[in-house]
């Protein structure tokens, strides 16, 4: 044992008798306990910037917490460290770098040779890099310091690195390091560690170290993973900066890991429930809901109800009126609406919506509305070779056939007669709510020669007429061209008179022999007061019981 130990141990038990056992115990490893002797050690505390650690000695050793490169350690976190000697506060000074510094031009070689990392302490900011003391002076360019700017690099100035040679001039002295290197291998294996430990649907904490167009990279301990724009939300995402910024701490799923391409892909989304799980039970048929629109296809509109769950109205269910050809012309993205649920399929992630039933359907009231023989208005919406439909308003139309267009002529097309936008008038003819049908007439509202007829007559006018059928207790009349009536059944037989025991009246007897229509002669008496028994081809006289102008009838009795 070298003279100087034995010195120190003497000295030592000189002063056994007025020291205590603890000093002598912290005298004695004070003096044992060399420089760079390695140690495992637990962390058991940090505080600001400076970390415990429980080395097995009387006293703890500290550590920069810069030398953890980010991370922080945990309380009972295991580590190797060497003693780099001892505070005034009497904590060993350690440190993590396992390489020792050299100690001559030699060891510095064969570094250089071998291309082994060495140990050194930066000394201080000189002109384009850092001066580093690895035994002797040497030069450490800014661009292989690691640091990113000055501030980073004047925080390494005190602190022990681990550095590569990457120029050695024996003769000048001449000595240039690299730490950029060492580091980026440190990480590569770091890495290469973490692939090894990474589990799919494991949770973990990382940092937003960038942001792109599809997604967002994030910092998972020294290793990037993709965050796809479609993992980040169940609701609908424009892009990644509408949800995250770089430097935030995020909470994410391990979906996929890929060692062979060092791939990770992590989810967001996927440490919520999907609202789909539950859409069953929150939604149900008729429920009056609403949402905003977030996107418009040629077939209907999306309306998001919630984040990551949207419903459908298709085209279909938009208006109660057939004019409506495209979803745009009802709703656009970002539009507020209220719908009816129309059904839901959370397995097959669908849900039907309806706006136009939020009005109200107009034809539980059409047949009052429009009862047979009114008269409506409206433009005409759209021809087709059959019919024209016009606009009656609250989504419903009516359709005007091409027979009952005209009474005067046969029209090839619709066209012919009518176009689109014109305002026309025409007559209900019949309503079918069930099949949500309006029949609406053009000719019934043009003048005819009934119309004629009956406005120039008034009930009790006596008129005459041809008997054109006699059958079933009643008889058709016909009054003139195109216009016919109906004659009550007078008492007893059809077509016979009551026997008139008065004289016949020779002045009406003239009158009516004198009348001619259609080649026909007024019915002679018979004697005996008696008149002949009505048949077909005779023309007799008939009084005017009844005019319907809406219905276009006439009603008549035999004249006495």
């Amino acid at each position: 044992m070298p003279n100087s130990s034995l010195n120190s141990e003497q000295e030592i038990a000189n002063q056994a008798n007025e020291a205590s056992f603890g000093d002598i115990l912290s005298a004695f490893e004070q003096s044992h306990q060399p420089e760079g002797d390695a140690r495992e050690g637990t962390v058991v505390a940090i505080s600001g910037d400076t970390v415990f650690v429980d080395i097995g000695l009387k006293m703890e050793g500290s550590l920069p917490l810069a030398e953890f490169g980010g991370e922080t350690p945990a309380a009972g976190d295991k580590l190797q460290a060497s003693i780099k000697g001892r505070s005034g506060d009497g904590y060993y000074l350690l440190s993590r770098i396992k390489v020792q510094r050299p100690k001559d031009w030699s060891s510095l070689e064969k570094a250089f040779e071998e291309k082994s990392a060495i140990g050194g302490i930066v000394a201080a900011v000189v002109k384009g890099g850092l001066s580093v003391d690895v035994g002797v002076r040497a030069f450490m360019p800014a661009s292989r310091s690691g640091a990113r700017d000055v501030a980073d690099m004047e925080k390494l100035v005190g602190q022990e690195i681990s550095c590569r040679i990457i120029k050695l001039d024996v003769a000048s002295e001449d000595v240039v390091v690299d730490r950029r290197a060492v580091l980026e291998e440190e990480e590569a294996r770091a890495r290469e560690q973490l692939f090894t430990t990474l589990k799919r649907d494991t949770v973990v904490r990382g940092t937003v170290r960038s942001l792109t167009d599809y997604g967002a990279f994030i910092d998972i301990g020294g290793l990037d993973g993709l965050l796809h724009v479609t993992d980040m939300s169940y609701g609908r995402v424009n892009k990644p900066s509408d949800l995250l910024s770089v430097g935030d701490s995020v909470e994410v799923q391990i979906l996929k890991v890929d060692p062979a391409r060092r791939r990770v892909s992590l989810g967001m989304k996927q440490l919520l429930p999907d609202p789909w799980t539950v859409a069953g039970e929150k939604y149900h048929q008729g429920d009056r809901v609403s949402g905003k629109v977030a996107r418009v296809t040629d077939f209907g509109a999306f309306v998001e109800l919630e984040a990551g769950l949207e419903g459908l109205i298709h085209l279909s269910e938009m208006s109660w009126s057939k004019k409506v050809r495209k979803p745009s012309d009802v709703v656009k993205p970002g539009d507020q609406v209220e719908a009816v649920v129309l059904g839901v399929n959370a397995i097959e992630k669908r849900l039907s919506l309806g706006l136009k039933q939020t009005l109200g359907d107009p034809w539980e009231s059409a047949a009052a509305r429009f009862p047979a023989g009114s008269i409506v208005e409206g433009p005409i919406s759209s021809l087709t070779k059959f019919g024209a439909f016009v606009e009656l308003g609250d989504g419903l139309e009516g359709m005007i056939h091409i027979g009952d267009m005209s009474a005067e002529k046969r029209l090839n097309h619709p066209k012919d007669m009518l176009k689109e936008g014109e305002a026309v008038r025409a007559q209900v003819l019949d309503v079918d709510t069930e099949k949500r049908r309006i029949r609406l007439g053009l000719k019934q509202l043009q003048p005819t020669s009934m119309d004629e007829y009956i406005a120039e007559h008034r009930e009790g006018d006596v008129v005459t007429g041809r008997v054109a059928d006699v059958s079933g207790g009643r008889m058709k009349i016909e009054l003139g061209e195109g216009i016919q009536a109906v004659c009550r059944p007078a008492d007893g037989k059809p077509g016979e008179e009551a026997v008139q025991e008065s004289k016949p009246d020779l002045s009406a007897l003239s009158s009516m022999l004198a009348a001619r229509w259609k080649g026909g002669t007024p019915t002679p008496y018979m004697g005996s007061g008696r008149k002949e028994p009505a048949r077909a081809g005779q023309v007799r006289s008939f009084r005017i019981v009844h005019l319907d102008p809406n219905q276009k009838k006439i009603e008549l009795e035999l004249a006495s």
